[in-house]
């Protein structure tokens, strides 16, 4: 994938874009580079941006300041080289309802300049890799919801192009279309696509993206891999479940429990009396509960449980924007399971 110009820069680099609609400021001097190769994901929540930033990579929207270019061309100068070279499959499924699956890809190709037996040929390799060679012949209202978000991504293929842009593309899709999605863009990317990719989806971003790009408000609010953003929030948190108080309150037990876990707490220890825990931040992760097991149990404590549990995407995404984000639903059983410039890629920030 070289941008079919003989680009060796960057895939996509955006500096300072701004865009308004009226007096509300979508983006705000965004800063971003996605190298060659790899996965990025734009999270963040509804009306942050994420959109905005996509149609504009895509010419669909004009920015109002700053520069855009993709594998070296400008959007507003060149937007036809731009074109060339991104696949867009949009929140919703633009395929039209009384074609068929192949009639539809076979349009896409045709429109794109190829001729009608190399876009028949492109076609029948896309849905068969799609999963769709026995609904080929089928028009597109009988699909279901799943079948048409993955036409709709063959669609975007259709012209091989070197930047695929996702935008929340599992949008309401039940967990097994959605999984059955994942690992598309997962070949996608074991193949040597550059993927950028929009979600609110915390587990999907998380499984899929080498590296994530938080908008909040038009900002680029944080930048990193998804290990590198959950290592920002701190060492892992130690919680150890006593069970609700009894009608006296917490008591000795509580108190007991809380001196043996200051011991190797990084920082204060916090007491949930309505959920019943007692929880700290620990610098060693797992490798200390063994030794909280003893003390605990020298004190005669035994806790309903005790767990160490990491910083999620959601909890940056909390942290970071002051609300929670969406979780995927759990795939039926048996089913594989800082402001300024955001550089991102194989290599890491830079």
């Amino acid at each position: 994938m070289n941008g079919r110009g003989g680009h060796t820069g960057p895939a996509v680099r955006v500096a300072g874009l701004v865009k308004r609609y009226g007096r509300t400021e979508a983006l705000r001097g965004v800063d971003l580079v996605v190298e060659r190769g790899s996965v990025v994901g734009v999270l963040g929540p509804n009306g942050a941006g994420k959109t905005t930033l996509v149609r504009i990579l895509a010419t669909l929207v004009r920015p109002d300041g700053g520069t855009a270019e993709v594998f070296g061309y400008d959007v507003l100068r060149h937007p036809g080289e731009v074109r060339r070279r991104v696949g867009l499959t949009g929140q919703f499924a633009a395929v039209d309802e009384l074609l068929t699956g192949e009639e539809n890809l076979v349009l896409i190709g045709r429109l794109a300049g190829m001729d009608r037996g190399r876009a028949r040929r492109r076609a029948d390799e896309l849905l068969n890799r799609f999963g769709l060679r026995d609904a080929a012949g089928r028009t597109a209202q009988g699909y279901s919801g799943g079948m048409r978000r993955r036409l709709d991504l063959a669609a975007g293929l259709m012209t091989a192009p070197p930047l695929v842009v996702l935008d929340e593309p599992t949008t309401g899709l039940d967990p097994r279309s959605r999984v059955g999605l994942w690992e598309v863009i997962e070949e996608l990317a074991a193949e040597g696509s550059t993927v950028l990719l929009t979600s609110q989806y915390l587990e999907e971003v998380d499984r899929l993206a080498h590296h994530v790009m938080l908008v909040d408000a038009g900002e680029v609010a944080a930048s990193g891999s998804p290990e590198e953003l959950k290592d920002r929030l701190g060492a892992p948190l130690l919680v150890l479940t006593l069970g609700p108080p009894g009608a006296a309150g917490p008591g000795a037990r509580w108190d007991a429990a809380a001196r043996v876990l200051s011991r190797y707490a990084k920082g204060a220890v916090d007491v949930s009396l309505p959920l019943g825990e007692i929880s700290c931040r620990v610098a060693a992760g797992a490798r200390v509960m063994p030794a909280v097991a003893r003390d605990l149990d020298d004190a005669g404590i035994t806790p309903d449980d005790m767990a160490v549990r990491r910083a999620t995407l959601d909890d940056v995404f909390l942290a970071l924007t002051g609300q929670p984000g969406s979780r995927a639903p759990a795939a039926p059983a048996g089913t594989p399971a800082g402001p300024g410039t955001a550089l991102v890629g194989p290599g890491g920030e830079r």
